[in-house]
């Protein structure tokens, strides 16, 4: 059974061969739609800059004085934070709509969390939940977690302890 295996990856890379040399290079054409995909990217680009206007304005009436000094603070990375939010918010309501997603109803979040609440209180769904170990699975997904909280902030400071000293 041993040696067959050989012949057999042999007889499999000799087919695959056989099938790339038969096999008709695929051709790429040229967008025949390129105007209207342009028209359509400077649309999203227009839309998404209103968007950030209207975005910084409420922002701004919202936030008083504190808004304009942090629309202030952003300078030059302003416009592509605002673009890029733009975009984001674009691509998860096409998301949406293609999933057609909808947010669950009151009464789904109900149930839920009174079916949590009842299995938190039973001391017996307790003790089965310690019994079966998934405790200590529980607790190393959060050692894990805060590993990777630490990592990054390790990585943040760019040193291993401490912050660098503003003093120099």
């Amino acid at each position: 059974m041993r040696s067959s295996l050989p012949l057999t990856l042999l007889r499999q890379s000799a087919n695959r061969q056989a099938l790339r040399q038969r096999a008709p290079r695929s051709v790429r054409f040229a967008s025949t739609n390129t105007e209207a995909a342009q028209k359509k990217a400077q649309e999203t680009l227009a839309t998404a800059q209103v968007s950030a206007e209207k975005f910084l304005a409420s922002a701004k009436k919202f936030l008083g004085p504190v808004g304009e000094k942090a629309g202030q603070l952003l300078g030059s990375y302003k416009e592509p934070l605002f673009y890029n939010l733009a975009v984001a918010k674009e691509v998860v309501k096409h998301v949406y709509h293609a999933e057609r997603l909808q947010p669950p109803s009151l009464s789904t979040f109900k149930e839920v969390y009174q079916s949590l609440w009842s299995q938190v209180t039973n001391p017996a769904a307790l003790r089965s939940f310690a019994q079966s170990g998934q405790v200590a699975q529980v607790g190393i997904y959060g050692l894990q977690a805060y590993g990777l909280f630490k990592i990054g902030e390790i990585v943040g400071r760019r040193q291993l302890i401490g912050y660098p000293s503003s003093s120099h």
